[in-house]
């Protein structure tokens, strides 16, 4: 089990979130839950099975550190360089279905994402045939609960009390308007899309990507 490579340079993300934040996030935060996760596991059977069998089959310290492994995946899969913005085709006719219009999920996402009490995360997930925005506490994600994530946004105060102090609020406006990736949000709502009309089983870590891929660097 490796830390995946971030898909962009350090620095690609300013103004909105700068090299500084990206580098304690990814260096300290998210390679500390790997270390964390290999010295709990080490000499365990099945430690090199795969994070999604993890974070289905243990609880406590175990669950929590695999899961802030795939959650900062996505993570930083769910944001690009010059992204943001009302999206197209697919996935904005997914997003008319399940709020209406994208002003309605913009408000949403952002009233879900500052009204969360304390740390978690921030979702965009495929909830049955519609898309919704839920948010999850500590290091919980939704391969818990059968959604398919689709999108996501970091709540711990490390994403961005550099960049923004405690002003969550303007960390998610720049995250919405300038840095989520809708090209990855298509891929992941395509894939869920697919399974439902082929109505393929879902399997054990099926209900998204195994690791999320790499978005496309620009």
């Amino acid at each position: 089990m490796t830390l995946l490579p971030l898909p962009y340079a350090r620095h690609a993300l300013e103004p909105w979130l700068g090299r500084e934040t990206v580098t304690l996030h990814y260096e300290k935060h998210h390679a500390g839950y790997l270390k964390k996760l290999l010295e709990l596991t080490a000499g365990r059977p099945g430690r090199v099975t795969s994070l999604e069998w993890i974070i289905r089959s243990s609880e406590g310290a175990i669950f929590e550190n695999a899961a802030q492994i795939w959650n900062h995946d996505f993570y930083w899969r769910s944001m690009q360089p010059d992204g943001g913005g009302a999206p197209v085709g697919a996935v904005h006719e997914a997003i008319l279905d399940g709020f209406g219009s994208y002003e309605r999920l913009r408000r949403e996402f952002l009233d879900a994402g500052t009204g969360h009490f304390g740390a978690g995360w921030l979702w965009l997930v495929l909830h049955g045939d519609r898309l919704q925005i839920t948010t999850t506490h500590d290091a919980d994600l939704p391969l818990r609960t059968g959604d398919t994530p689709i999108l996501c946004a970091d709540l711990w105060e490390h994403a961005y009390y550099l960049d923004y102090r405690n002003e969550r609020a303007r960390y998610l406006e720049a995250f919405i308007d300038h840095l989520a990736n809708w090209e990855f949000a298509l891929a992941n709502w395509s894939d869920a899309a697919a399974r439902a009309s082929t109505r393929t089983p879902i399997t054990e870590g099926s209900a998204a990507p195994a690791r999320p891929p790499l978005a496309r660097s620009r």
